[in-house]
């Protein structure tokens, strides 16, 4: 049977082929113990979770070496699909719950990913530098940025300059304002058929903002 993830990336490795098929039985059977994902969502985990996280995919390709911090991770979306698709990147998973990590920790395990750290803690209080930081689903930009400024490297091994990457939706028009004139916004919904996605967007701010 073919996945999502196939549809959309057809040159996966037979492992990675493999990792993506394991991920909605896993997160399935993890959910029903400590809820990481919407009990009413959870059918729809393949498109509106594994999906949505892998659209980074198609607004950047990490080279190898590239540090990534997944910050509000919750289960370890969007990094750990993304984990799979980039198995030389390094990715930082982060969330206050300590509960949630113990799931994101548990997936990653059982999906095999050997480049997947995970951390119990507020990014404020984080140590560390990271090319990228990315999240979904997190809380305003301008404070999401303030939050995680620190964290924030200079080298550079990649196309797009360093930066943060984050899952949105709806109108951001006035959340990004701030960032006028840096700010990169890229639709979900040119890359991807799923209705789900017609008000998705990546946004992308390079550092130094």
């Amino acid at each position: 049977m073919t996945t999502i993830a196939e549809k959309y990336f057809p040159s996966l490795s037979p492992q990675q082929r493999r990792q993506f098929a394991m991920l909605p039985s896993l997160y399935k059977e993890w959910n029903e113990k400590i809820n990481v994902v919407s009990r009413k969502d959870i059918d729809n985990f393949e498109v509106n979770h594994l999906l949505h996280s892998l659209a980074i995919a198609r607004f950047i390709t990490f080279r190898p070496g590239t540090s990534v911090a997944d910050i509000g991770t919750g289960g370890g979306l969007p990094g750990i699909p993304l984990a799979i698709l980039f198995p030389e990147v390094k990715f930082t998973l982060v969330d206050s719950i300590a509960k949630k990590i113990r799931v994101a920790d548990a997936i990653a395990s059982e999906a095999g990913l050997s480049n997947v750290t995970s951390l119990t803690g507020r990014a404020e209080t984080m140590k560390g530098r990271y090319d990228f930081i990315i999240a979904r689903a997190v809380t305003e930009t301008g404070q999401f940025v303030k939050m995680t400024r620190h964290l924030s490297s200079t080298k550079s091994l990649n196309e797009k300059k360093n930066g943060w990457i984050l899952l949105k939706g709806g109108d951001l028009g006035k959340e990004l304002d701030l960032f006028a004139g840096s700010a990169e916004v890229a639709l979900i919904s040119d890359w991807f058929e799923e209705p789900f996605f017609v008000t998705k967007k990546v946004v992308w701010l390079p550092f130094g903002r």
